[in-house]
Protein backbone atom coordinates (compact mmCIF):
# COMPACT_ATOMS: atom_id res chain seq x y z
CA UNK A 1 0.00 0.00 0.00
CA UNK A 2 1.67 3.07 -1.01
CA UNK A 3 1.90 6.18 1.97
CA UNK A 4 -0.55 8.44 2.11
CA UNK A 5 1.76 11.70 0.67
CA UNK A 6 2.50 9.37 -2.37
CA UNK A 7 -1.51 9.01 -3.17
CA UNK A 8 -1.70 13.00 -2.55
CA UNK A 9 0.30 14.02 -5.29
CA UNK A 10 -1.60 12.74 -8.17
CA UNK A 11 -4.36 13.34 -6.75
CA UNK A 12 -3.30 17.25 -6.25
CA UNK A 13 -2.45 16.97 -9.63
CA UNK A 14 -5.65 16.03 -11.01
CA UNK A 15 -7.72 18.62 -9.08
CA UNK A 16 -5.47 21.24 -10.18
CA UNK A 17 -4.40 20.56 -13.77
CA UNK A 18 -7.87 19.22 -14.32
CA UNK A 19 -9.72 22.08 -12.32
CA UNK A 20 -7.76 24.35 -15.02
CA UNK A 21 -8.13 22.77 -18.28
CA UNK A 22 -11.93 22.44 -17.63
CA UNK A 23 -12.54 26.38 -17.24
CA UNK A 24 -9.93 27.28 -19.51
CA UNK A 25 -12.28 25.40 -22.27
CA UNK A 26 -15.34 27.01 -20.91
CA UNK A 27 -13.63 30.41 -21.07
CA UNK A 28 -12.61 29.51 -24.33
CA UNK A 29 -15.85 28.57 -25.94
CA UNK A 30 -17.27 32.08 -24.49
CA UNK A 31 -14.34 33.64 -26.42
CA UNK A 32 -12.15 34.81 -23.69
CA UNK A 33 -9.10 33.98 -22.69
CA UNK A 34 -8.78 30.66 -21.62
CA UNK A 35 -5.66 32.04 -19.43
CA UNK A 36 -8.17 33.68 -17.25
CA UNK A 37 -10.59 30.17 -16.41
CA UNK A 38 -7.01 28.84 -15.53
CA UNK A 39 -6.37 31.27 -12.34
CA UNK A 40 -9.83 31.54 -11.85
CA UNK A 41 -9.75 27.54 -11.17
CA UNK A 42 -7.01 27.98 -8.52
CA UNK A 43 -9.35 30.60 -6.46
CA UNK A 44 -12.03 28.03 -7.14
CA UNK A 45 -10.43 25.16 -5.50
CA UNK A 46 -8.30 26.79 -3.06
CA UNK A 47 -9.15 27.80 0.41
CA UNK A 48 -10.99 31.09 -0.68
CA UNK A 49 -14.33 29.35 -1.86
CA UNK A 50 -14.23 25.32 -1.60
CA UNK A 51 -11.60 24.91 -0.24
CA UNK A 52 -10.25 21.61 -1.59
CA UNK A 53 -6.87 22.30 -2.14
CA UNK A 54 -4.16 24.75 -0.42
CA UNK A 55 -0.65 26.30 -1.86
CA UNK A 56 1.85 24.02 -0.47
CA UNK A 57 5.64 22.89 -1.59
CA UNK A 58 4.93 20.64 -3.93
CA UNK A 59 2.43 23.04 -5.68
CA UNK A 60 5.04 25.76 -5.56
CA UNK A 61 7.81 23.53 -7.46
CA UNK A 62 5.69 23.06 -10.31
CA UNK A 63 4.72 26.36 -10.66
CA UNK A 64 8.03 27.95 -10.53
CA UNK A 65 8.85 24.99 -13.48
CA UNK A 66 5.38 26.04 -14.94
CA UNK A 67 6.64 29.86 -15.51
CA UNK A 68 9.87 28.95 -16.31
CA UNK A 69 8.85 26.92 -19.56
CA UNK A 70 6.09 29.37 -20.39
CA UNK A 71 9.03 31.91 -20.65
CA UNK A 72 11.16 29.76 -22.14
CA UNK A 73 8.63 28.84 -24.75
CA UNK A 74 7.77 32.88 -25.38
CA UNK A 75 11.97 33.25 -26.03
CA UNK A 76 11.61 29.99 -28.35
CA UNK A 77 9.77 32.81 -30.96
CA UNK A 78 11.23 35.86 -30.10
CA UNK A 79 14.83 37.07 -31.91
CA UNK A 80 17.28 38.76 -30.10
CA UNK A 81 17.86 41.44 -32.59
CA UNK A 82 14.73 42.28 -32.93
CA UNK A 83 14.07 42.96 -29.28
CA UNK A 84 17.58 44.88 -29.05
CA UNK A 85 15.83 47.19 -31.77
CA UNK A 86 13.47 48.56 -28.99
CA UNK A 87 15.53 49.10 -26.14
CA UNK A 88 15.74 52.81 -26.03
CA UNK A 89 11.28 52.83 -25.64
CA UNK A 90 11.67 49.95 -23.68
CA UNK A 91 13.80 51.21 -21.12
CA UNK A 92 11.34 54.07 -20.77
CA UNK A 93 8.41 52.07 -20.52
CA UNK A 94 10.21 50.51 -17.68
CA UNK A 95 11.59 53.29 -15.70
CA UNK A 96 8.13 54.46 -16.02
CA UNK A 97 6.49 51.72 -14.78
CA UNK A 98 8.51 51.53 -12.05
CA UNK A 99 8.59 54.86 -10.77
CA UNK A 100 4.84 55.84 -11.11
CA UNK A 101 3.59 52.67 -9.31
CA UNK A 102 6.23 52.69 -6.43
CA UNK A 103 5.36 56.62 -5.44
CA UNK A 104 1.21 56.02 -5.83
CA UNK A 105 1.38 53.14 -3.97
CA UNK A 106 3.65 54.70 -1.05
CA UNK A 107 1.29 57.75 -1.13
CA UNK A 108 -1.94 55.72 -0.86
CA UNK A 109 -0.91 53.61 2.02
CA UNK A 110 0.70 56.62 4.06
CA UNK A 111 -2.77 58.40 3.13
CA UNK A 112 -4.68 55.35 4.91
CA UNK A 113 -2.44 56.35 7.88
CA UNK A 114 -0.11 52.93 7.45
CA UNK A 115 3.43 52.86 9.07
CA UNK A 116 5.82 54.22 6.12
CA UNK A 117 8.00 51.62 5.98
CA UNK A 118 5.03 49.28 5.26
CA UNK A 119 3.75 52.24 2.74
CA UNK A 120 7.19 51.64 0.96
CA UNK A 121 7.13 47.73 0.69
CA UNK A 122 3.85 47.71 -0.77
CA UNK A 123 4.85 50.63 -3.39
CA UNK A 124 7.91 47.83 -4.12
CA UNK A 125 5.11 45.38 -4.61
CA UNK A 126 3.37 47.67 -7.17
CA UNK A 127 6.72 47.79 -9.19
CA UNK A 128 6.93 44.38 -11.08
CA UNK A 129 5.14 42.92 -13.51
CA UNK A 130 4.45 39.71 -14.10
CA UNK A 131 5.61 38.76 -17.91
CA UNK A 132 4.55 35.41 -18.11
CA UNK A 133 0.85 36.20 -18.57
CA UNK A 134 1.01 38.75 -21.24
CA UNK A 135 3.29 36.65 -22.81
CA UNK A 136 1.21 33.53 -23.36
CA UNK A 137 -1.47 35.73 -23.81
CA UNK A 138 0.11 37.45 -27.09
CA UNK A 139 2.18 34.09 -27.84
CA UNK A 140 -1.21 32.45 -28.02
CA UNK A 141 -3.30 35.04 -30.56
CA UNK A 142 0.22 34.75 -32.60
CA UNK A 143 1.24 38.52 -31.81
CA UNK A 144 4.70 38.45 -30.86
CA UNK A 145 5.90 39.78 -33.90
CA UNK A 146 4.13 43.23 -33.16
CA UNK A 147 6.61 46.14 -32.10
CA UNK A 148 4.42 47.02 -28.87
CA UNK A 149 4.54 43.24 -27.84
CA UNK A 150 8.57 43.46 -28.08
CA UNK A 151 8.46 46.06 -26.18
CA UNK A 152 6.50 44.87 -23.55
CA UNK A 153 8.88 41.62 -23.69
CA UNK A 154 12.33 43.70 -23.33
CA UNK A 155 10.09 46.57 -20.98
CA UNK A 156 9.35 43.58 -18.44
CA UNK A 157 12.82 41.99 -18.33
CA UNK A 158 14.14 45.65 -17.50
CA UNK A 159 11.23 45.67 -15.25
CA UNK A 160 12.38 42.76 -13.53
CA UNK A 161 16.04 44.03 -13.12
CA UNK A 162 14.67 47.55 -11.72
CA UNK A 163 12.44 45.64 -9.35
CA UNK A 164 15.09 43.79 -7.88
CA UNK A 165 17.09 46.93 -6.81
CA UNK A 166 14.19 48.18 -5.77
CA UNK A 167 12.98 44.94 -3.54
CA UNK A 168 16.93 44.87 -2.31
CA UNK A 169 16.95 48.95 -1.66
CA UNK A 170 13.92 48.57 0.48
CA UNK A 171 14.26 44.90 2.44
CA UNK A 172 17.57 47.06 3.46
CA UNK A 173 16.05 49.83 4.67
CA UNK A 174 13.83 47.22 7.11
CA UNK A 175 17.00 45.80 8.43
CA UNK A 176 18.26 49.51 9.67
CA UNK A 177 20.90 49.67 7.14
CA UNK A 178 21.85 50.32 3.32
CA UNK A 179 24.50 48.29 1.81
CA UNK A 180 25.63 50.77 -1.62
CA UNK A 181 28.65 48.57 -2.18
CA UNK A 182 26.19 45.55 -2.38
CA UNK A 183 23.35 47.12 -4.57
CA UNK A 184 25.42 48.41 -7.11
CA UNK A 185 27.40 45.08 -7.58
CA UNK A 186 23.97 43.31 -7.84
CA UNK A 187 22.69 46.18 -10.44
CA UNK A 188 26.09 45.56 -12.33
CA UNK A 189 26.06 41.86 -12.58
CA UNK A 190 22.35 41.73 -13.02
CA UNK A 191 22.29 44.23 -16.00
CA UNK A 192 25.54 42.61 -17.71
CA UNK A 193 24.33 39.05 -17.42
CA UNK A 194 20.85 40.32 -19.33
CA UNK A 195 22.65 42.77 -21.82
CA UNK A 196 25.40 39.71 -22.78
CA UNK A 197 23.07 37.11 -23.52
CA UNK A 198 20.00 39.20 -25.21
CA UNK A 199 23.69 40.76 -27.33
CA UNK A 200 25.90 37.68 -27.88
CA UNK A 201 23.84 34.85 -26.22
CA UNK A 202 21.93 33.39 -29.91
CA UNK A 203 25.78 33.51 -31.38
CA UNK A 204 27.01 31.55 -28.81
CA UNK A 205 24.70 29.53 -28.33
CA UNK A 206 24.00 28.57 -31.95
CA UNK A 207 27.13 27.52 -32.23
CA UNK A 208 27.26 24.71 -29.65
CA UNK A 209 23.80 23.57 -30.05
CA UNK A 210 24.75 23.10 -33.88
CA UNK A 211 27.70 21.06 -33.24
CA UNK A 212 27.37 19.18 -30.12
CA UNK A 213 24.10 16.88 -30.52
CA UNK A 214 25.76 15.35 -33.80
CA UNK A 215 28.65 13.44 -31.09
CA UNK A 216 25.46 12.85 -28.78
CA UNK A 217 24.06 9.47 -28.33
CA UNK A 218 21.18 10.52 -26.01
CA UNK A 219 17.64 10.53 -27.19
CA UNK A 220 16.72 13.89 -28.13
CA UNK A 221 19.77 14.94 -27.78
CA UNK A 222 18.90 18.74 -29.13
CA UNK A 223 15.99 18.86 -26.62
CA UNK A 224 18.28 17.51 -23.60
CA UNK A 225 21.18 20.60 -24.69
CA UNK A 226 18.53 23.03 -24.60
CA UNK A 227 17.25 21.87 -21.24
CA UNK A 228 20.56 22.18 -19.65
CA UNK A 229 20.50 25.57 -21.28
CA UNK A 230 17.40 26.35 -19.32
CA UNK A 231 18.10 25.35 -15.95
CA UNK A 232 21.50 27.00 -16.43
CA UNK A 233 20.56 30.13 -17.23
CA UNK A 234 17.87 30.31 -14.92
CA UNK A 235 20.22 29.28 -12.48
CA UNK A 236 22.83 32.38 -13.52
CA UNK A 237 20.32 34.27 -13.19
CA UNK A 238 18.96 33.95 -9.89
CA UNK A 239 22.63 34.01 -8.81
CA UNK A 240 23.30 37.22 -9.96
CA UNK A 241 20.38 38.54 -8.54
CA UNK A 242 17.52 38.29 -11.68
CA UNK A 243 14.58 36.38 -11.43
CA UNK A 244 15.00 33.02 -12.90
CA UNK A 245 11.94 33.45 -15.34
CA UNK A 246 14.20 35.85 -16.59
CA UNK A 247 17.24 33.54 -17.40
CA UNK A 248 14.34 31.18 -18.80
CA UNK A 249 13.29 33.75 -21.21
CA UNK A 250 16.98 34.55 -22.24
CA UNK A 251 17.58 30.92 -22.88
CA UNK A 252 14.71 30.55 -25.51
CA UNK A 253 15.67 33.73 -27.27
CA UNK A 254 19.88 32.24 -27.39
CA UNK A 255 17.93 29.18 -29.24
CA UNK A 256 15.07 30.86 -31.24
CA UNK A 257 17.24 31.28 -34.80
CA UNK A 258 18.91 27.73 -34.34
CA UNK A 259 16.25 25.11 -32.64
CA UNK A 260 15.03 22.26 -34.37
CA UNK A 261 10.92 22.45 -34.56
CA UNK A 262 11.10 19.59 -32.45
CA UNK A 263 12.32 21.29 -29.92
CA UNK A 264 9.80 23.50 -29.86
CA UNK A 265 7.50 20.97 -30.22
CA UNK A 266 8.38 19.15 -27.10
CA UNK A 267 8.81 22.29 -25.30
CA UNK A 268 4.76 22.93 -25.80
CA UNK A 269 4.21 19.75 -24.60
CA UNK A 270 5.89 20.75 -21.60
CA UNK A 271 4.94 23.57 -21.11
CA UNK A 272 1.15 22.65 -21.62
CA UNK A 273 1.33 20.46 -18.36
CA UNK A 274 3.34 22.69 -16.21
CA UNK A 275 1.75 26.19 -16.79
CA UNK A 276 -1.17 25.04 -15.62
CA UNK A 277 0.08 25.01 -12.42
CA UNK A 278 1.38 28.61 -12.47
CA UNK A 279 -1.76 30.28 -13.18
CA UNK A 280 -3.94 28.31 -10.41
CA UNK A 281 -1.22 28.83 -7.82
CA UNK A 282 -2.34 32.21 -8.48
CA UNK A 283 -5.74 31.93 -7.60
CA UNK A 284 -5.01 29.68 -4.77
CA UNK A 285 -3.49 32.42 -3.19
CA UNK A 286 -6.58 34.68 -2.54
CA UNK A 287 -8.25 34.67 0.34
CA UNK A 288 -11.48 36.73 0.64
CA UNK A 289 -12.80 35.79 3.91
CA UNK A 290 -10.02 38.22 5.16
CA UNK A 291 -11.78 41.33 3.78
CA UNK A 292 -14.38 41.52 6.60
CA UNK A 293 -13.86 45.33 7.55
CA UNK A 294 -15.38 47.57 4.53
CA UNK A 295 -12.34 50.38 5.61
CA UNK A 296 -10.04 47.09 4.57
CA UNK A 297 -11.95 46.73 0.99
CA UNK A 298 -11.87 50.21 0.59
CA UNK A 299 -8.13 50.33 0.79
CA UNK A 300 -8.12 47.26 -1.56
CA UNK A 301 -10.27 48.87 -4.23
CA UNK A 302 -8.18 51.90 -4.32
CA UNK A 303 -4.73 49.96 -4.52
CA UNK A 304 -6.20 47.65 -7.08
CA UNK A 305 -7.43 50.74 -9.48
CA UNK A 306 -4.48 52.64 -8.70
CA UNK A 307 -2.29 49.43 -9.57
CA UNK A 308 -4.11 49.35 -12.76
CA UNK A 309 -3.93 52.96 -13.55
CA UNK A 310 0.16 53.57 -12.71
CA UNK A 311 1.17 50.64 -15.03
CA UNK A 312 -1.25 51.90 -17.89
CA UNK A 313 -0.53 55.65 -17.99
CA UNK A 314 3.24 55.51 -16.60
CA UNK A 315 3.95 52.81 -19.15
CA UNK A 316 1.65 54.49 -21.74
CA UNK A 317 3.39 57.74 -21.74
CA UNK A 318 6.51 55.85 -22.21
CA UNK A 319 6.03 55.33 -25.33
CA UNK A 320 3.33 57.61 -26.69
CA UNK A 321 5.55 58.39 -29.25
CA UNK A 322 4.41 55.57 -30.82
CA UNK A 323 1.30 56.58 -30.99
CA UNK A 324 -1.97 56.16 -29.20
CA UNK A 325 -2.66 52.48 -30.39
CA UNK A 326 0.58 51.30 -29.43
CA UNK A 327 0.91 53.29 -26.31
CA UNK A 328 -2.64 51.50 -24.96
CA UNK A 329 -1.06 47.97 -25.78
CA UNK A 330 1.89 48.59 -24.62
CA UNK A 331 0.28 50.05 -21.19
CA UNK A 332 -2.21 47.02 -20.51
CA UNK A 333 0.43 44.61 -21.46
CA UNK A 334 2.69 45.85 -18.19
CA UNK A 335 -0.54 45.79 -15.98
CA UNK A 336 -0.53 41.93 -14.47
CA UNK A 337 2.04 41.77 -10.90
CA UNK A 338 0.87 38.30 -10.91
CA UNK A 339 3.36 35.92 -8.18
CA UNK A 340 6.08 38.78 -8.67
CA UNK A 341 4.22 41.08 -6.25
CA UNK A 342 2.99 38.51 -3.96
CA UNK A 343 6.57 37.12 -3.38
CA UNK A 344 7.31 41.28 -2.45
CA UNK A 345 5.01 41.44 0.17
CA UNK A 346 5.81 37.93 1.42
CA UNK A 347 9.21 39.51 2.24
CA UNK A 348 7.64 42.18 3.80
CA UNK A 349 5.53 40.15 6.13
CA UNK A 350 8.36 37.80 7.05
CA UNK A 351 10.84 40.61 8.05
CA UNK A 352 7.58 41.45 10.24
CA UNK A 353 7.27 45.11 7.88
CA UNK A 354 3.77 43.99 6.80
CA UNK A 355 0.60 43.37 8.89
CA UNK A 356 -1.80 40.88 7.21
CA UNK A 357 -4.50 42.76 6.56
CA UNK A 358 -1.95 44.92 3.93
CA UNK A 359 -0.33 41.58 3.07
CA UNK A 360 -4.06 40.49 2.09
CA UNK A 361 -4.24 43.47 0.03
CA UNK A 362 -1.10 42.79 -1.86
CA UNK A 363 -2.15 39.76 -2.64
CA UNK A 364 -5.84 40.36 -3.94
CA UNK A 365 -4.46 43.64 -5.83
CA UNK A 366 -1.93 40.77 -7.85
CA UNK A 367 -4.53 38.48 -8.69
CA UNK A 368 -7.02 40.98 -9.80
CA UNK A 369 -4.59 42.74 -12.01
CA UNK A 370 -3.67 39.29 -13.19
CA UNK A 371 -7.21 38.39 -14.18
CA UNK A 372 -8.03 41.21 -15.96
CA UNK A 373 -4.90 41.94 -17.95
CA UNK A 374 -6.17 39.11 -21.07
CA UNK A 375 -9.50 40.22 -21.68
CA UNK A 376 -7.75 44.03 -21.80
CA UNK A 377 -4.96 42.81 -24.00
CA UNK A 378 -7.43 40.88 -26.51
CA UNK A 379 -9.53 44.75 -26.20
CA UNK A 380 -6.26 46.31 -27.16
CA UNK A 381 -5.45 44.04 -29.63
CA UNK A 382 -9.14 43.68 -31.48
CA UNK A 383 -7.85 45.32 -34.75
CA UNK A 384 -4.11 43.16 -35.15
CA UNK A 385 -4.66 40.27 -37.31
CA UNK A 386 -2.65 37.21 -36.38
CA UNK A 387 -0.73 35.69 -39.30
CA UNK A 388 -1.46 31.93 -40.55
CA UNK A 389 1.53 29.75 -39.02
CA UNK A 390 3.65 27.49 -41.42
CA UNK A 391 1.00 24.96 -42.63
CA UNK A 392 -1.92 25.94 -41.23
CA UNK A 393 -4.83 26.62 -42.83
CA UNK A 394 -7.19 29.21 -42.83
CA UNK A 395 -10.74 28.87 -42.97
CA UNK A 396 -13.35 31.55 -43.33
CA UNK A 397 -17.15 31.26 -41.80
CA UNK A 398 -19.98 32.91 -43.08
Amino acid sequence: MAPAETLNIPLAMLLVFGSAKLLAEAFERLNQPGIVGEILAGVLIGPSVLGWIAPNEFLKALAELGVMFLLFRVGLEVKASELMKVGGTALLVALAGVVVPFFLGWGILLAWGEPQLEAIFVGAAMVATSVGITAEVLRAKGLLDEVSSRIILAAAVIDDVLGLLVLALVSSMARGRVNVPGLLLTAVLACGFVVFMAKWGGRTVGRVVSRAPRKMRVGEAYFALAMVLLFGLAFLAEFVGVAAIVGAFLAGMALSETVARRVQDLAHGVTELLAPFFLAGIGMHLDVAGFTRPSLVALAVVILIAALLSKFVGCGLGAWKLGRTEAIRIGVGMVPRGEVGMVVAQIGLGMGVIAQHVYGVVVFMAVATTLVAPPLLKWAYRDARRPPAEGEEVYHLG
